[in-house]
């Protein structure tokens, strides 16, 4: 039942968050809060010709939350920011619509495939991703356009 979604390895991930911590100059930053149990990861990035090359977090969540931030952490730098898109929108895909397990350098997000069957569980398993994903694309837009002026 509900014990099935702290496994050891979920456990492991939360317990171990890599890039904590706040950027001294990013190209942007973002927050998401779960209005449901307050679970809130906000992301520093640094994006350089659309790869993701300096990353910080700062994430209060449940072990679910801390975890996906886990993943994220340790594979992030060296992304593209269309990669970190896409695990966001697979892994709301697979928690909301029954869609397949994350590809890619953030597959181990399908490690959190058992939360699909606890809804309310969802918007705090996403913050860090969603975090991450809006953050990297507004430096992607942000040094475009600097880099078109």
């Amino acid at each position: 039942m509900i014990d099935d979604l702290y496994s050891a390895k979920i456990l492991k991930l939360a317990a171990n968050l890599p890039r904590s911590g706040r950027l001294p100059a990013p190209d942007a930053s973002a927050e998401r809060v779960s209005k449901l149990c307050g679970s809130r990861a906000v992301v520093d990035v640094v994006v350089k010709d659309g790869v993701v090359v300096d990353y910080a977090q700062d994430v209060k969540a449940c072990a679910l939350g801390q975890a996906v931030a886990g993943i994220v952490g340790e594979h992030i730098v060296g992304a593209t920011v269309e990669e970190v898109v896409q695990a966001r929108d697979q892994l709301r895909a697979m928690l909301k619509a029954g869609g397949p397990h994350p590809t890619g350098r953030f597959a181990d997000l399908g490690l959190l495939e058992q939360v699909r069957d606890y809804p309310a569980r969802h918007a705090s398993t996403l913050v860090a991703v969603e975090a991450a994903a809006e953050a990297a694309r507004k430096a992607l837009d942000r040094t475009s356009t600097a880099d078109a002026a």
